[in-house]
């Protein structure tokens, strides 16, 4: 049984260096992918908008318009393709801004091709085989989640949460009380089996920011130290 989303899923690889992005090409196809290319952030955007891939593969040294501007602007007008970010082993602040950009994953250089293809299927399936919900509303305190249209709103506002971001507002409202690690978090939000635990602080840290009155001083999504995050519904209330 074929472990992609669907045998035709497009993909845009993205990069300057054309050994890299001949190496990634060979192995996407063979995989079963429809491949395209581009060695700039301009015809990237142009090449996206165009063609419409399911996902980007986006080196973040490209000439003239860098990677994160091009995640920045795929991210402007959602639903977007996902994005699987190339960064180099120094770029960890460049690498975390991508995420906060709204980034799917990363791979840093050097990199297994094997590994760069499970990563791209990982999230293919989350972002174009995103299982169906029940269309009954979640509340918890002045929350709403909207699980069918995927919304969120805090009393009459809509929250802008990326689809990331979202799927870890749900799972928090339907396991209130409950304590989790970022290892856990990773794998039941995300269903990821391996990768960087900085990705759900990053994320924690975001929605923190769309959620919470005072971000700084966090009351729905507390910090348990030595274990992780705890979702408290009173706590909106009691701000």
């Amino acid at each position: 049984m074929t472990e992609l989303p669907a045998p035709t899923a497009r993909i845009l690889v993205v990069d300057d260096d054309p050994t890299v992005a001949e190496v990634v090409t060979g192995y996407l196809q063979r995989a079963g992918y429809l491949v395209d290319r581009a060695a700039d952030g301009l015809t990237a955007l142009e090449r996206a908008a165009q063609g419409k891939p399911d996902l980007v593969v986006l080196d973040l040294m490209l000439p003239g318009l860098d990677g994160l501007e091009v995640c920045r602007r795929l991210r402007a007008e959602p639903p977007g393709p996902a994005v699987v970010m190339l960064t180099a082993k120094g770029e960890e602040a460049e690498r975390i801004l991508g995420l906060e950009l709204g980034a799917d994953d990363y791979v840093t250089k050097p990199f297994s091709p094997r590994e760069l293809v499970l990563r791209i299927g990982a999230v293919l399936r989350r972002h174009v085989a995103a299982p169906v919900v029940d269309a009954v509303n979640l509340r918890a305190g002045d929350l709403t989640l909207d699980q069918s249209g995927r919304r969120a709103f805090r009393g009459d506002r809509e929250l802008a949460l990326t689809q990331r971001e979202f799927d870890l507002l749900m799972f928090f409202v339907k396991h209130p009380g409950a304590a989790f690690g970022r290892e856990e978090l990773m794998q039941k939000v995300w269903g990821w089996d391996f990768g960087d635990l900085s990705t759900v602080t990053v994320h924690v840290r975001r929605l923190r920011e769309k959620v919470e009155d005072d971000p700084g001083m966090p009351r729905l999504i507390s910090t348990v130290w030595g274990v992780g995050y705890r979702f408290d519904p009173a706590g909106g209330a009691a701000a």
